[in-house]
C-alpha cells in the first residue's frame, strides 16, 4: 500500500535536514539575526506572563512531581527539572494567553516553541553563547514554517491544531541543532516527531488543553532529538510520504513544493510578526478597525447601534462561533467578545482577558449588536488575504461608518516596529518583575548574538514572580 502513490516530494525531508544540521551562524543575514532577538524577546514575555496562569501551573505541578534531573529552569517557578519536562512546561507558558508570536503562511507560532528549546538545552549546556541560541531557533523556523506552509490551510480547516501538528517540526529542528546532530541523525529527529504531531481545534471553544498542544510539540521536539542521537529511527520521508506520512494524511491539499521552495535563500524567520492584541491573529484587523472608528469619530460603545464584520472563510469559522463564557481561551478566541472589549475599553491585552471580565453583563450586551458574515470579495482575495476584515458600524444616530483592512498589525506586510516589541514586552511582565529586570532583559535579548554565556537571562526570567517595587 505504501508503494502505490509515488512521494509528495521527493527527498524534502532530508533536504530540510541536511539544511538544518549545516545550518552555522556565520550562514544568517543580518536581519534573520534581529528577528530572533526580538522573537526571544517576545517569547519570554509570553512565559514570564503564562506561567502566571493556572494552566501553565498545572503542567508545572506535573512536572516537578516527576523528579527528574535539574538540568533547565521553570520559567517563573525557581525550579529546575529536565530539559524535556523545561520545553513541556515552558512551552504551555509561552503559548498559555494568545500572545506569541506568528508565521502567518504557516499559522505556526514558532516563538513558544523554539525559545523554549533552545534555552533548556543551552542552560543545561553550561556557558552556551547567544549565538548558538539564535542558530538553533532560525534552524526550527525554517524547518518548522516550511511544514506549516506545505501543509495548507487545509491541515487548519480539517481540525488539526498547526502549534501541535507542524509546531513539532520547529522543536524538532531546534532540538537537533542546539545537539549539533549530523544530516542523518537530524533526518530521524524530523522521522520521529512527525509521529508525535497532534492537536484538535476544538479545544479553542474552553478547554485549557490549546495551551498544552505547544509544550507537548515542545516536549516531542527534545525526545525527539534525543532518541535520533542514540541511533534510534524515524521514518526517513515523514513528510513527503504518499501513504502516512505527515502531508498526505493531514493535510487534504497540501502544496509540498513549499517544503523546500527558496531553502537557504529565502528566510521564512522574516515572515514571523508579532501580537498587539492578546487574541487569536485572525481577529485583529477587525478589532483594530473598530478601533479606528470609534477613535476617529469620537464614539463610545454606547453610541454603537450594530457591528457587522465581513471576514473570511476561514477567520469566520476559526472565530465567528456565539460566544459563551467558557474560560480564558473560548474569549481570546472569539470575535464578538474581541470587538464588544475593544468597543468597551479600547484593548483587547492582559485585563481584558482575565477570568472576572468573561461574564461582564456590559460585554454580553454589545456582543447582541454585533454580526459577521463571510465577505465574498475578501474571500476571493486568497489565503493571503484570510486574516482580513471589512467592518461596517452603525451609531444611534443614523451613521453608516466603514472601514476595511487588509493586512493585520504585526503581520509581514504591516509590521510591528521594534520598540513595539519592546513596549507590548514590558506590558506583559510588569507585574511579574522588578522594573530593573525588565530593563536588564531588554538589554539582554538586544545583544543576545554577542553573549558569551546566557545564563544570566535564564536566571531573570526562571525567577518566581514579583511586582516591581
Amino acid at each position: 500500500m505504501s508503494n502505490a502513490q509515488p512521494a509528495l516530494l521527493e527527498n524534502a525531508t532530508r533536504d530540510l535536514a541536511r539544511f538544518a544540521a549545516a545550518l552555522r551562524f556565520e550562514d544568517l543575514p543580518a536581519e534573520v539575526i534581529e528577528r530572533i532577538k526580538l522573537s526571544v524577546l517576545d517569547s519570554l514575555g509570553c512565559c514570564v506572563h503564562g506561567a502566571t496562569l493556572p494552566w501553565t501551573r498545572k503542567v508545572a505541578e506535573l512536572a516537578q512531581e516527576e523528579g527528574a534531573q535539574p538540568v533547565a529552569s521553570i520559567v517563573g517557578m525557581g525550579s529546575k527539572t529536565s530539559i524535556a519536562l523545561a520545553a513541556l512546561v515552558n512551552g504551555t507558558a509561552g503559548h498559555a494567553f494568545e500572545l506569541d508570536d506568528i508565521h502567518k503562511e504557516s499559522i505556526v507560532h514558532p516563538g513558544s516553541l523554539a525559545t523554549p528549546v533552545a534555552l533548556a538545552f543551552a542552560e543545561a549546556r553550561g556557558r552556551a553563547p547567544g549565538r548558538d541560541v539564535i542558530t538553533g531557533m532560525v534552524a526550527g523556523y525554517e524547518v518548522g514554517a516550511r511544514v506549516g506552509n506545505a501543509a495548507t490551510m487545509s491541515l487548519f480547516l480539517r481540525g488539526f491544531h498547526p502549534q501541535g501538528t507542524s509546531g513539532t517540526f520547529v522543536a524538532a529542528a531546534t532540538a537537533a541543532r542546539m545537539l549539533d546532530l549530523d544530516a542523518v541523525q537530524t533526518q530521524h529527529a524530523l522521522g520521529i516527531v512527525g509521529s508525535q504531531a497532534g492537536g484538535l481545534m476544538a479545544a479553542q471553544e474552553g478547554a485549557m488543553v490549546k495551551r498544552f498542544h505547544s509544550g507537548r510539540a515542545a516536549q516531542s521536539g527534545v525526545y525527539s532529538a534525543l532518541l535520533a542521537r542514540r541511533g534510534f529511527t524515524g521514518i526517513t520521508d515523514v513528510l513527503e510520504a504518499a501513504y502516512g506520512g505527515f502531508l498526505s494524511s493531514l493535510s487534504d491539499k497540501p502544496a509540498p513544493s513549499r517544503l523546500t521552495a527558496g531553502l537557504g535563500a529565502t528566510w521564512e524567520t522574516l515572515n514571523v510578526g508579532y501580537k498587539p492584541h492578546a487574541s487569536v491573529t485572525s481577529i485583529h484587523t477587525a478589532l483594530d478597525a473598530l478601533a479606528e472608528i470609534m477613535r476617529e469619530n469620537g464614539l463610545h460603545a454606547d453610541d454603537i447601534a450594530a457591528v457587522d464584520a465581513g471576514l473570511s472563510h476561514m477567520t469566520h469559522v476559526h472565530c465567528a462561533w456565539d460566544y459563551q463564557a467558557q474560560g480564558v481561551t473560548a474569549a481570546q478566541m472569539n470575535l464578538y467578545y474581541g470587538l464588544a472589549v475593544i468597543a468597551l475599553d479600547g484593548a483587547a491585552f492582559v485585563d481584558q482577558y482575565r477570568e472576572e471580565r468573561l461574564r461582564d453583563p456590559r460585554v454580553l450586551d454589545f456582543i447582541k449588536r454585533i454580526k459577521a458574515h463571510v465577505d465574498p470579495g475578501i474571500e476571493a482575495m486568497g489565503a493571503a488575504f484570510r486574516h482580513a476584515a471589512r467592518l461596517k458600524v452603525a451609531t444611534r444616530d443614523g451613521r453608516m461608518l466603514e472601514r476595511e483592512i487588509l493586512h493585520r498589525r504585526g503581520s509581514p506586510e504591516n509590521p510591528l516596529k521594534p520598540e513595539d516589541i519592546v513596549y507590548k514586552f514590558r506590558q506583559i511582565v510588569r507585574s511579574c518583575l522588578p522594573q530593573d529586570d525588565i530593563e536588564r532583559l531588554v538589554r539582554l535579548a538586544a545583544e543576545l548574538d554577542r553573549l558569551e554565556s546566557i545564563q544570566e537571562l535564564i536566571a531573570i526570567v526562571a525567577r518566581p514572580p514579583q511586582r516591581a517595587q
